[in-house]
């Protein structure tokens, strides 16, 4: 299998971890479906230092994580090619059903970056040894800022309900 068709499949394949990103970030659809286009885009032109002892999702939520906080601190939006990946909006899709998950990801919308960044790994069930290798901090400090996430999120979905 060439390269292309390789690295098109692993990024369908994984693209709710991008869509989650993206809607970690991001509350307008048309941004997220440009930041979702930029993270594959900066994934394509990092599959070249991916090294195979890390897990491939470990190394895209890394990858679109660092795109994401990139993206959002720029004034101006490049023009991205159209690549055809599943663009419908994920994230109303997936939780409009349930309030109470409406009200936690409008709490999550309030943290900082790098809080939001942490609680997408939570949620995608890695273990604190995973998340602490993918931002790069040690997995006491993972345990120690989930926890305070946590009691933030607690209050702050209080005020939203």
């Amino acid at each position: 299998m060439s390269i292309e068709k390789n690295f098109i499949t692993l990024i369908t394949s994984n693209q709710a971890i991008i869509h989650r990103i993206c809607c970690m970030y991001l509350d307008n659809k048309a941004d997220r479906e440009d930041l979702f286009q930029e993270i594959v885009l900066q994934a394509w032109k990092s599959l070249k230092g991916f090294r195979a002892d890390a897990k491939f999702q470990t190394w895209l939520y890394r990858v679109g994580l660092n795109t994401a906080i990139t993206y959002i601190k720029q004034d101006s939006r490049n023009t991205l090619a159209e690549l055809q990946f599943s663009q419908e909006s994920y994230c109303e899709i997936t939780y409009s059903e349930d309030e109470d998950m409406l009200i936690m990801y409008r709490a999550i919308s309030k943290l900082t970056k790098v809080e939001k960044a942490l609680v997408a790994l939570y949620l995608e069930d890695y273990s604190y040894n995973e998340i602490a290798e993918t931002m790069g901090i040690s997995t006491n400090h993972v345990a120690v800022k989930i926890s305070r996430i946590k009691t933030k999120l607690r209050e702050l979905s209080k005020q939203l309900s």
